[in-house]
């Protein structure tokens, strides 16, 4: 055999190729019709699918499942079980927790030729187990468009076949005009997608709703005299509006203004609401203290009736021609409360600076004459610090003038001699007894020992008034 390989190596590298390419091409059509091969790929999850009706549904011809437009899965399967139909279904591997069991199916032709598929919202329940089932009350099948004919009554039949005809009569031609007009119906739709899903949102208000218009109208069926009494009221009512009809047009005219109004009144309550809930909260306690609270006041209010009654109300009557005047006073301060307001605040402020002690109460021991003199002690310190020191400055005042007490220093011997020369001639006109006392005696000259002299003797022209040493 090797040797007739060798003889013709090249008619038996044809044929292999020609076998390669024949398997890779069944490969190929294999894995387009869905099948799976073994032991490449994972094994998928099979679910069922209840209908009622499977027409048109072949398995193996590539039928997919999808959600939302992605497909999950294949159909791989269909049989019949107690008069329903079975659809089985190969899960991808990656889609295997997507299908949950509240899940809903429908069965919907992709094409005229009715290459079907299965659009399969998901649900939020729990994940639909291997070999779980979407029952048949979550599923709805194709329906014909023959069906929906079959469906009307001879006598509709040929309007609707009218309705049609006149319909490809009337928009030969004007499929733009079409389509311009279902696109601009888009915002109705959104406006009609909104409603619907608030009203899927409310569907268990809108149950308990229908349930108690049910019980209504049930109670009110086995009360006829009270219903045949509404009616002759409402009869009356009605003939009572009827002649009102005038009022009630100018009301409805006004009626806009007054809803526009609410709907302002209503948005800003909106955004008060989450407030209030917590405020509401938050006073649940005190409102169940309330019964105690008003059972502890009963006593109190019993003893203060009477003052009320004979004392406060006959003050309030005798007060108020007074408080129409106050009206008018109260008018006036109340437009000028904002500037009194922000004077009030200004004043404050500046107080609060007058106030203001960085460091608090510094204690004087042990601290160095810098270190006292770099305490910042705030202004209400040196408030008072020149206070004391003004009233000691004016303390030697009387009837002859405000005197004050002056020290001089730092001043050049002659100068200082030219000064006490000049007080000396002032007293000398004034009290010519006092000189003589100053200077040690009568005249113009200076004794040593005289007080003047004592005086020049202390240090002025170097401000060192300190004692001399022992």
């Amino acid at each position: 055999m090797r040797l007739a390989i060798r003889k013709h190596w090249r008619d038996f590298l044809a044929v292999a190729g020609l076998m390669l390419l024949a398997a890779g091409v069944a490969i190929y059509i294999l894995s387009q019709q869905g099948l799976r091969f073994p032991l490449v790929e994972e094994t998928p999850k099979h679910i069922a699918i209840e209908l009622q009706d499977a027409q048109a549904v072949q398995p193996g011809q590539g039928q997919s499942v999808r959600v939302a437009g992605v497909e999950v899965g294949r159909i791989s399967g269909v049989d019949v079980d107690d008069g329903m139909a079975v659809v089985d279904v190969e899960l991808e591997h990656s889609y295997e927790k997507l299908i949950r069991q509240d899940a809903t199916a429908l069965l919907r032709p992709k094409t005229a030729l009715k290459d079907m598929f299965v659009e399969v919202t998901p649900g939020t329940g729990r994940v639909l187990g291997e070999a779980g089932r979407i029952s048949v009350a979550n599923t709805l099948p194709d329906v014909d468009p023959d069906e929906v004919y079959a469906a009307l009554d001879s006598d509709t039949r040929p309007y609707l076949k009218l309705l049609v005809e006149g319909a490809g009569k009337g928009l030969r031609g004007r499929g733009a005009d079409l389509r311009e007009v279902f696109r601009r119906l888009g915002p109705v739709h959104r406006d009609l997608a909104r409603v619907t899903r608030a009203t899927a949102r409310r569907r268990m208000a809108l149950k308990r709703l229908i349930h108690r218009y049910g019980v209504l109208t049930e109670y009110v069926s086995r009360r006829p005299d009270d219903l045949r009494r509404l009616v002759s009221a409402s009869h009356a009512v009605f003939d009572s509006l009827a002649g009102e009809g005038e009022n009630i047009s100018t009301a409805v005219a006004r009626l806009p203004g007054s809803l526009r109004a609410t709907e302002r009144a209503v948005s800003e309550v909106r955004d008060f609401a989450p407030a209030l809930q917590s405020a509401l909260q938050s006073l649940r306690e005190p409102i169940r203290a309330l019964p105690a609270t008003n059972a502890a006041l009963t006593p109190f209010l019993e003893q203060t009736t009477p003052v009320v009654r004979n004392r406060i109300r006959p003050f309030v009557r005798a007060a108020r021609p007074f408080t129409d005047d106050l009206r008018l006073a109260a008018r006036g301060v109340g437009e000028a409360t904002p500037d009194l307001t922000r004077s009030l605040e200004e004043t404050n402020r500046f107080f609060n600076i007058g106030a203001y002690n960085p460091g608090g109460a510094e204690s004087l021991g042990g601290l160095s004459t810098a270190q006292q003199r770099a305490r910042n002690e705030g202004y209400l310190y040196w408030l008072a610090w020149t206070s004391q020191n003004g009233v000691s400055l004016f303390s030697t005042a009387d009837a002859q003038g405000p005197w004050r007490r002056v020290t001089i220093c730092g001043v050049n011997p002659a100068i200082l001699n030219v000064i006490i020369d000049g007080v000396l001639k002032y007293v000398n006109k004034t009290d010519p007894g006092l000189v003589g006392s100053l200077i040690g005696a009568p005249g113009s000259t200076i004794l040593a020992g005289s007080p003047i002299q004592n005086l020049l003797d202390t240090g002025f022209g170097t401000c060192n008034f300190n004692a001399p040493a022992p």
